[in-house]
């Protein structure tokens, strides 16, 4: 195992990023977890990662309530903001974790 979890040889998951173009500029959605908007692809990248930071912080101080009525969370996502958070928490900077490239889901690729 390496450093935050990872398995040599392994790429971690990350949620789906989408970039979708508004009337203001754009926004930036991590499927499942949080979207940034902004006037452009960086401002919105910076929302994504402040709310993101937000989220992981809120969580690793108050803990995650799901109400039943939702289901249990998704086992992935929940990975992914407690390696996030433990990221954030050792003053790592997340931007490369959150925006790394993840592989082609096309075997042709």
């Amino acid at each position: 195992m390496l450093a935050g979890g990872e398995t040599a040889g392994i790429t971690p998951w990350n949620p789906t990023l989408n970039v979708h173009e508004t009337g203001s500029g754009c926004r930036l959605t991590l499927s499942g977890v949080t979207s940034g908007h902004g006037a452009t692809l960086q401002d919105a990248a910076d929302d994504l990662i402040a709310r993101l930071l937000n989220l992981v912080m809120v969580i690793r101080t108050s803990g995650l309530r799901v109400p039943s009525e939702l289901g249990p969370p998704d086992p992935e996502v929940l990975r992914f903001l407690w390696e996030i958070g433990e990221l954030a928490a050792g003053g790592e900077d997340i931007r490369e974790r959150v925006f790394m490239p993840q592989p082609s889901e096309d075997p042709t690729h």
